[in-house]
């Protein structure tokens, strides 16, 4: 059951570009609009579970709620440079290695000799899927290399903030339920500050609000087993969704591949569903 939890994100998550794109608007109109809609699944949360807040939660979801406003508006900022399906396999690959390698360190997850070699054997599986999945062929070799240096260097400062807002909530151990209002209003804040100058209310904006939504369910499943299996499991398997993101941008966006890079896709893809599955076979 706790392993079905980590996977409702990979499922949300893995399609939230692909609906954001379809809906439209530039990275402000999205992140505005995105966390409008979580605000507005965080409170219906609320006010039918009824937590209790305590100010620690408060603070600690506020600034998990900001953190994951710098990862996601960078995020959306790179899918200008390079595409979803580039995008989310190379923001992946920077997650997972920064948040298993906390959860391992910082933790003490991982706790058997078992689990330490699932895990780094996983670990490679995903990243080298990842490096399978952005691979190109020589004949596109060389094309766009600036543009890929600054989606490059935009998804490292989208990595610091999406770990931030991970591990935050994982360092005080603070329940899924009770986190998710104050860690809306915390997005909700970050996105104002990122956005005020873009004036992005726009019709743009109303339509990235069920985008907002879709990832409160994740967001919900994510949160529940973080403290059930650990930040290495649970970020891991709720990362697999890439192959959603990846295969959608090619085929439902049109983001075009030749044969050989749907080959290296294909290849990625079945080495990141195999690192997330021994990831599950890490929890004692």
């Amino acid at each position: 059951m706790d392993i079905l939890l980590a996977l409702i994100p990979a499922f949300t998550w893995g399609t939230l570009l692909l609906l954001s794109s379809y809906f439209g608007g530039k990275p402000h109109h999205q992140l505005i609009g995105m966390t409008i809609g979580a605000l507005i699944f965080a409170l219906g949360v609320f006010f039918i579970k009824a937590p209790e807040l305590t100010p620690v939660i408060w603070v600690a979801g506020a600034l998990s709620g900001v953190l994951w406003s710098v990862g996601q508006y960078n995020q959306f900022s790179s899918v200008t440079y390079l595409g979803v399906s580039r995008t989310v396999p190379i923001s992946t690959g920077m997650q997972l290695f920064a948040t298993t390698a906390f959860g391992v360190f910082a933790f003490g997850e991982w706790k058997t000799t078992t689990a330490v070699i699932l895990g780094i054997i996983a670990i490679a599986c995903i990243l080298i899927g990842v490096i399978f999945t952005v691979k190109n062929d020589k004949s596109s070799e060389g094309n766009g290399e600036q543009h890929i240096r600054k989606g490059l260097g935009t998804l490292l400062v989208s990595t610091i903030g999406y770990v931030g807002y991970v591990i935050v909530i994982r360092w005080y151990n603070i329940d899924g339920w009770a986190v998710l209002l104050p860690q809306a209003i915390g997005m909700f804040a970050g996105a104002v500050v990122f956005t005020w100058k873009h004036k992005p209310y726009t019709r743009y904006a109303f339509r990235n609000i069920f985008t907002g939504v879709w990832w409160g369910i994740g967001n919900l499943g994510l949160l529940i087993s973080l403290p059930r299996i650990g930040v290495a499991t649970s970020f891991s398997l709720s990362q697999t969704g890439i192959i959603l993101s990846t295969l959608g941008g090619i085929y439902l966006l049109g983001e075009k591949k030749s044969k050989r890079q749907m080959a290296y896709v294909i290849i990625g893809c079945v080495l990141i569903v195999v690192g997330g599955v021994m990831i599950g076979l890490t929890k004692e």
